[in-house]
C-alpha cells in the first residue's frame, strides 16, 4: 500500500512514471491504475541515472515488485531535469566553434546594451563598480565569419563560398572545437546556406567517425528575427547538447535494460513535454519549476481557483510562478538562460537561491548582517545535520535546531539527522557573533530566508498589477509546507497537498504533450491610414500550414495520433510607433474572410488593452504581426479530486505526541502537539502552535494560524481570524464552484 495519502484520484487505466530531478532530491510519482505512489531519493550529481534508479526501485517496492517487472508494463515516462542549469553553472561544456556571416563575428560578444545585467539579481546590478559581461561560452578565436549573405526577404545577395567554409571549419576544429553552432544573418528567412554548411561539415567530419561533431543550426532552434538571441540559443544548445545527451543516454539505457519500451518525454520550459528525440537542450532549462507551475494550473482548475501562486521550496532553490485568470500564458519578455538572452518562448518562472540547503553566514563587512543564500550546501555534503561533512549552518539546520523537524523522522525516518551538530554550527557561526541565543539565531535564519521568499512573491504580484489577497498560494517542495507561514503572509490561504514534496513530478503527470513552433513574419495586419484589415490572408495562413504539417509529422514519429492533437495559434503583435510586443491568442487557425481577420484583430486589441491600457491602443499607427506561434497539444488525463463530507474539527485522532519547539511570537520553547498528516481527515483543524508531519515534509503551524483539512483532503493554512470568518469561507467556496 502506498505510504502517502492521495489527495486526488488517478485515472484507473494509466501506468506512468514522472520524475523530477532537483539539486538535492530526485522525486517520483508512479501512477499505477487506481493508485498514485510517491517516493524520493537523494540526487546523485556524479551520475543522475543512479538517483533515478534508486527512486524508481523505492516506488516499485511500494507496489510489491521490482523494476524489471514494473517497467515493461509502464506506458509513459516523463522526466524533468535541471541538468542544463547545472552544467551552465559549472561551465563544464565542450569547446565550441561558431560559424556566422562574415562581418558579424562580434555580434554575440557585443550583445544587447544591457547584456551585463542579464541573469543578475537586483542587488548585484546596483553595484556597478564590479559589473561585467559574462565570460563568453565561445571565445573570439573560435568564431569564424564565412562569405555569404541573405537579405531580410530571403534573397541571396552573396552565394555561399564553400571553400571558405571548409577552410574556416578546419581552423575551428584544429583549435579544439568539439561542437559547431551555425548562425547566419536572416537564415530563418532562407535556411539554404545553413543547411549546406551542415552538409559540408558532414562531408568533412562524418557521423560514423570517432571525432563526430554535433552541429546546431540557428534557424532550426529559433525561426525568428533577432540575430543575438537566435545565435545565443544555438550556442547554448551546442554547449549543452553533449552533456545532456550523455546524462539522458545513461538514464534511457537503464530504462531499456530493465524492459521499458515506451516513450521518454522531457518537460519543456514552454509548459509542455515532448520526446527526448524531439527536444533541444535549451528547452529543458528550468523544466522542474515549469512542471510545478503547470501542475498548479491544472490542479487549480480542478479546485476552481483562477488565481494561483505556485511556490516550490527545494533544497537549493525557491521557484515561483503565477496562474492568472486561469491561464499560464504569460511568457518571459526577455527570456534569459543563465546570463544570456535567448529567442525561445519560456513561461514566466522565477528561481532564486533560497532553500533548505541555503547557507547562513554573518557578513562582518556590513555590520554583522545575517545573510542566508544564495550559496547552497546541495545534496552533498548538505546541511550540517546530515553529518556528511558540512560545516556551515543552513536553513534545514535551523529547522532542526528549533524543533520543527524531528531528527529521527526526516526523510521518512530513513535519514537520521544530528541535531547536536546543527546546534553547535549555529552557535559558533551565527549566535555567538551576533550575541544571541541559538534559538534566536535559528529563528533569525528562518526569518531572513522567508523574507527573501516573501519579497519575491510581493515583487511578482505587485509588479504585474495584482493584489495578493486575490490569490491562493500553493506551497510545495520539501520545504514549502515548513516555511509557507513565514513567506506567504500576504496571501490569505496557503494550500498544502499530501504530495507537496513531489509536487513538480505530480505536475508533470498532468501536463499535456505539447510542441511549440515559431516563425517570424512581418505582416501589416491593420493599415493605419485607411483602417482596413489585410486582404493577404495567405501571408497569415501559409506559415501556419507549414508548422501544423511539421507538428503532425513530429507527433506521428513519437507514436501519437495527430488527429488527437489540438492546434492553436498565438501571435506576437504590436501597434505602429510602439515597441511593446504583446503575445495574443488567435481565435482562428486560419483566415478565410474579412470577418475572420476582424476577429483576430479584435482579440489583439482586447488583450493589449487588458495588459497595458485602452488608452495606448494606437489604431492610427496600424497593427503588425511580428511572429506566428503554433502549439500542437495532445491532452492527457487530468486529476479527479475526491469530495468528502466534513467531519469533526477535533484533530486528536491524528495526534502522535508532542515535542519542544521554539516559537518567536511567544519568545520561548513550548511543548507543541505533533500530528500525522495522513491521519488528518476532512473537517479536522489544527490550531497553532502545532506541527503536522508528512512522509517527506513537516507543516509548521505557528501561533495565530490554523490548518484545516478541506473536503478534498488538502490542508488550508490560514490566519486564525480568517479561518473563523464566514464571509471569507464563502469566498473560497464560491471560487471552487
Amino acid at each position: 500500500m502506498s505510504r502517502t495519502r492521495s489527495g486526488a484520484e488517478p485515472d484507473r487505466r494509466r501506468r506512468t512514471i514522472d520524475i523530477d530531478v532537483g539539486g538535492t532530491f530526485t522525486d517520483l510519482v508512479l501512477t499505477w491504475d487506481d493508485r498514485r505512489i510517491t517516493a524520493k531519493a537523494p540526487t546523485t550529481p556524479y551520475d543522475l541515472s543512479v538517483g533515478f534508479l534508486d527512486v524508481l526501485t523505492d516506488g516499485a517496492e511500494q507496489l510489491g515488485t521490482d523494476i524489471d517487472e514494473l517497467l515493461p508494463q509502464v506506458e509513459l515516462v516523463r522526466y524533468s531535469t535541471t541538468v542544463a542549469m547545472n552544467r551552465l553553472i559549472e561551465r563544464k561544456g565542450p569547446r565550441l566553434g561558431l560559424l556566422t556571416t562574415e562581418g558579424h563575428e562580434d555580434a554575440i560578444l557585443i550583445g544587447r546594451g544591457a547584456q551585463w545585467t542579464d541573469g543578475t539579481r537586483i542587488s548585484e546590478r546596483r553595484n556597478l563598480a564590479v559589473q561585467q559581461k559574462p565570460a563568453p561560452l565561445v571565445t573570439r578565436d573560435m568564431i569564424a565569419g564565412v562569405r555569404e549573405r541573405v537579405d531580410s526577404f530571403g534573397q541571396v545577395l552573396r552565394p555561399l563560398d564553400e571553400e571558405d567554409v571548409r577552410r574556416k571549419l578546419r581552423r575551428l576544429v584544429d583549435g579544439g572545437a568539439r561542437a559547431i553552432a551555425v548562425s547566419l544573418l536572416w537564415s530563418f528567412a532562407n535556411p539554404a546556406h545553413e543547411k549546406r554548411i551542415r552538409e559540408i561539415i558532414r562531408e568533412e567530419y562524418r557521423s560514423y567517425h570517432v571525432g563526430y561533431l554535433p552541429v546546431v543550426l540557428s534557424h532550426e532552434v529559433v525561426g525568428k528575427v533577432g540575430e543575438y538571441e537566435r545565435t545565443m540559443t544555438a550556442v547554448l544548445d551546442a554547449y549543452l547538447q553533449s552533456s545532456i545527451k550523455a546524462e539522458m543516454e545513461q538514464t534511457w539505457d537503464q530504462l531499456r535494460e530493465h524492459g521499458y519500451r515506451g516513450s521518454f518525454l522531457l518537460t519543456h520550459n514552454t509548459g509542455g513535454s515532448a520526446e527526448i528525440f524531439k527536444t533541444t537542450a535549451s528547452r529543458t532549462y528550468n523544466g522542474g519549476p515549469i512542471a510545478g507551475l503547470m501542475g498548479s494550473y491544472h490542479i487549480g482548475q480542478a479546485l476552481g481557483f483562477r488565481n494561483v501562486i505556485a511556490s516550490d521550496v527545494g533544497g537549493t532553490s525557491f521557484d515561483l510562478g503565477m496562474v492568472v485568470d486561469a491561464s499560464v500564458r504569460s511568457y518571459e519578455f526577455r527570456p534569459i538562460i543563465d546570463r544570456w538572452m535567448v529567442g525561445i518562448s519560456m513561461l514566466q518562472a522565477t528561481t532564486m537561491g533560497a532553500g533548505g540547503g541555503s547557507i547562513a553566514s554573518v557578513n562582518t563587512l556590513l555590520g554583522n548582517r545575517l545573510e542566508v543564500g544564495p550559496r547552497s550546501a546541495g545534496s552533498y555534503p548538505g546541511p550540517v545535520c546530515y553529518d556528511l561533512g558540512g560545516t556551515e549552518p543552513t536553513t534545514t539546520d535551523a529547522d532542526v535546531a528549533l524543533g520543527y523537524i524531528a531528527p529521527d523522522g526526516y526523510f521518512d525516518g530513513r535519514m537520521p539527522l544530528d541535531r547536536d551538530k546543527a546546534v553547535e554550527a549555529i552557535r559558533t557561526t551565527i549566535a555567538e557573533p551576533l550575541g544571541v541565543s541559538v534559538d534566536e539565531a535559528a529563528a533569525l535564519i528562518r526569518q531572513v530566508i522567508e523574507s527573501t521568499m516573501a519579497s519575491a512573491i510581493q515583487r511578482e504580484v505587485h509588479l504585474r498589477g495584482y493584489h495578493p489577497e486575490d490569490f491562493v498560494l500553493f506551497a510545495f517542495g520539501g520545504g514549502g509546507p515548513t516555511h509557507v507561514a513565514g513567506y506567504g503572509a500576504d496571501v490569505p490561504t496557503a494550500v498544502i497537498f499530501p504530495q507537496a514534496p513531489v509536487f513538480s513530478a505530480l505536475g508533470s503527470s498532468v501536463m499535456d504533450v505539447m510542441h511549440v513552433y515559431e516563425q517570424s513574419r512581418r505582416i501589416l495586419f491593420l493599415n493605419g491610414m485607411t483602417q482596413e484589415l489585410t486582404t493577404d490572408h495567405e501571408a497569415y495562413n501559409a506559415p501556419i500550414r507549414d508548422m501544423v504539417a511539421q507538428a503532425r509529422a513530429d507527433l506521428t514519429s513519437e507514436g501519437f495520433d495527430p488527429d488527437d492533437a489540438v492546434f492553436t495559434v498565438e501571435l506576437d503583435m504590436l501597434y505602429g510607433g510602439q515597441v511593446q510586443v504583446k503575445r495574443v491568442s488567435s481565435p482562428l487557425l486560419e483566415i478565410r474572410s474579412q470577418e475572420d481577420a476582424a476577429a483576430v484583430y479584435d482579440a489583439f486589441e482586447k488583450e493589449y488593452s487588458e495588459a497595458f491600457s485602452p488608452h495606448v491602443v494606437n489604431k492610427p499607427g496600424g497593427a503588425y504581426i511580428e511572429s506566428i506561434i503554433v502549439k500542437a497539444t495532445v491532452p492527457q488525463e487530468k486529476l479527479e479530486l475526491p469530495v468528502h463530507e466534513l467531519g469533526d474539527a477535533d484533530p486528536s485522532p491524528a495526534r502522535r505526541g508532542s515535542r519542544e519547539a521554539y516559537w518567536p511570537d511567544l519568545g520561548r520553547r513550548v511543548d507543541t502537539p505533533v500530528y500525522a498528516f495522513d491521519r488528518l481527515t476532512p473537517g479536522h483543524r489544527v490550531e497553532g502552535p502545532g506541527l503536522v508531519e508528512a512522509e517527506f515534509t513537516t507543516i509548521v503551524v505557528p501561533p495565530g494560524r490554523v490548518l484545516r483539512i478541506d473536503e478534498h483532503g488538502l490542508g488550508l493554512l490560514e490566519h486564525a481570524v480568517t479561518a473563523e470568518a464566514p464571509a471569507r469561507a464563502a469566498v473560497l467556496e464560491g471560487a471552487r464552484a
